[in-house]
């Protein structure tokens, strides 16, 4: 053999020596990366899942909270108290019925809503008048747990918690708050009763508008601490029942009776499928909410990079376009994980617009006027002006002309407002009112500005609404305007309502004011 063949096979040897270790370092640095790209993957998945769960535990206590605050609002009217003080007046009592049934117009999926004496004899309910009269607890003992519940939680709303109503059959949030006299003593209670129905249908409205994430096939359930039963089931059928899954029943024996709030997630096998649980201990009202998908779908992407690792040995060969391709993979992911960041911050926003804004005018609704009310900085110094429009009879113009045309007139209602009082908030506190809320500075504006600011907002709203075959809508409505210089709440409300009923149609150049 010659010098130069043995050169040239060395060299052969050489290079395929290199190219063997050159392929090991590669496919050790891909295994690697693999498993690392898996393992945070997988990170990534569980972290996603354990948000969406946070998140939508969050929906539930905020649907919870709002249903809280309207009944503080309807405990905070004046028509309560002056009944409850005055319980042999007949006007008064008629005036709390009329309240009732109007307040409880406003609030979606309710059983209902009452005023009671405090030993639970019903004066006014919303819906169930053959309630009214008799009381709600006859056994002395639960009476008096009631009592001392209310008397506990003073000024705030008592919440039992999700019970089967023994009115209706149905699961409900049942809440009461106590009523105080002028003297500090309890004088009676309103009480409240919200379908789960429509808790269940805001979950599935959230789940099914929330594309952001891969779990397609989760269902969620939620039981109580204390007696291990389910709240929320995807089988309806077990609503009401003992848990039947040993590690749930652990954490109910862990978490029951627990201060704080609590995050975590697990794995169990049902009847074959491997489920992956995300739960919440939600402490204040003693509950665990969970969120279960089946693993194949939770790490359904941490399973495709498996699969790719096996495919990449197939094809060793192609190094440079395997590695592009991993890189061009995990390009995608990092932009999966980037959007599903900022679809969550979606999310969020169209939650908190969808609580606090009216989605017809777009004006703030009547849970953001409450929440406005309680940070307001109204005093004596800096006295603050309510203003009201009421559309007068908005039923008999949607009768006439047909709900779009009231839809066009509630809108350009809003409009007017917010072009005759522009940087000021515009609140839509119910079905044809509107409230403006305009703060001073200085002692400006004065009243004469802003009756003279209202009157043409009036006129302009007098302007006649045009209707397409049907003639025009000549719309009237009922104005008042209050200059409050105390502490002010939600009762304003009730206060613009009183006037604007007294005075009825109003007339321009004559709208009813008054200072409080």
């Amino acid at each position: 053999m010659s010098k130069n063949s043995k050169a040239k096979k060395k060299k052969g040897i050489s290079l395929n020596l290199i190219l063997i270790l050159q392929l090991i370092i590669m496919l050790g640095l891909s295994l690697f990366i693999t498993k690392v790209v898996s393992d945070r993957t997988r990170e990534n998945s569980l972290a996603q899942l354990d948000m969406i769960t946070e998140e939508r535990a969050q929906v539930i206590a905020n649907y919870i909270d709002v249903s809280e605050r309207q009944l503080k609002d309807f405990s905070k009217a004046a028509q309560v108290i002056d009944l409850l003080e005055n319980l042999d007046d007949k006007d008064k009592l008629d005036a709390a019925q009329r309240l009732t049934k109007t307040f409880a117009m406003d609030i979606p999926y309710l059983e209902g809503i009452y005023i009671s004496k405090w030993d639970t004899t019903v004066l006014t309910h919303s819906s169930m008048t053959g309630a009214i009269g008799k009381p709600t607890r006859t056994d002395p003992d639960a009476l008096k747990a009631l009592q001392d519940a209310l008397i506990e939680r003073g000024k705030e709303v008592y919440n039992t918690g999700i019970i089967i109503s023994p009115a209706s059959g149905k699961q409900i949030v049942s809440i009461y708050k106590a009523v105080f006299g002028n003297n500090g003593m309890p004088v009676g209670l309103v009480g409240m009763g919200i379908y789960t129905d429509g808790l269940i249908n805001t979950l599935d409205h959230v789940a099914a508008s929330n594309d952001k994430s891969n779990i397609k096939s989760a269902f969620y359930r939620m039981v109580k601490a204390d007696t291990a039963t389910y709240i929320f089931h995807d089988d309806k059928d077990q609503v009401g029942k003992d848990v039947e899954f040993a590690k749930l029943n652990e954490l109910c024996e862990k978490y029951n009776g627990e201060n704080t709030d609590a995050f975590g997630n697990y794995e169990y096998d049902d009847k074959g499928v491997t489920e992956v649980t995300s739960y919440v201990y939600m402490s204040k009202y003693n509950w665990i909410f969970t969120i279960n998908d089946p693993k194949t779908e939770i790490y359904a992407l941490t399973n495709y990079m498996r699969l790719f690792l096996l495919a990449f040995g197939a094809i060793l060969v192609a190094l440079t376009t395997v590695f592009f391709f991993i890189n061009k993979r995990q390009e995608k992911i990092n932009e999966r994980l980037v959007s599903t960041i900022a679809k969550n911050a979606q999310t969020r926003q169209s939650l908190n617009t969808a609580m606090f804004k009216d989605v017809l005018t777009n004006a703030n609704n009547r849970v953001s006027f409450s929440m406005d009310m309680e940070k307001a900085d109204v005093s004596a110094d800096k006295p603050c002006y309510f203003l009201m429009f009421n559309i007068l009879g908005f039923s008999d113009i949607n009768t006439r002309f047909g709900n779009d045309a009231g839809d066009r007139l509630l809108v350009r209602t809003v409009e007017t407002l917010n072009e005759n009082f522009p940087e000021r908030t515009v609140y839509r506190t119910g079905s044809d009112e509107f409230v403006v809320m305009i703060p001073t500075d200085m002692g400006q504006p004065s009243p004469d500005q802003v009756l003279n600011d209202v009157n043409t907002a009036f006129r302009q709203l007098m302007v006649p609404e045009k209707v397409e075959n049907l003639g025009a809508i000549y719309p009237k409505y009922k104005i008042a305007v209050i200059k409050r210089s105390g502490a002010a709440d939600s009762s304003v409300v009730s206060a613009l309502k009183d006037m604007t009923n007294r005075k009825g149609e109003a007339t321009y150049g004559m709208i009813d004011y008054r200072e409080m």
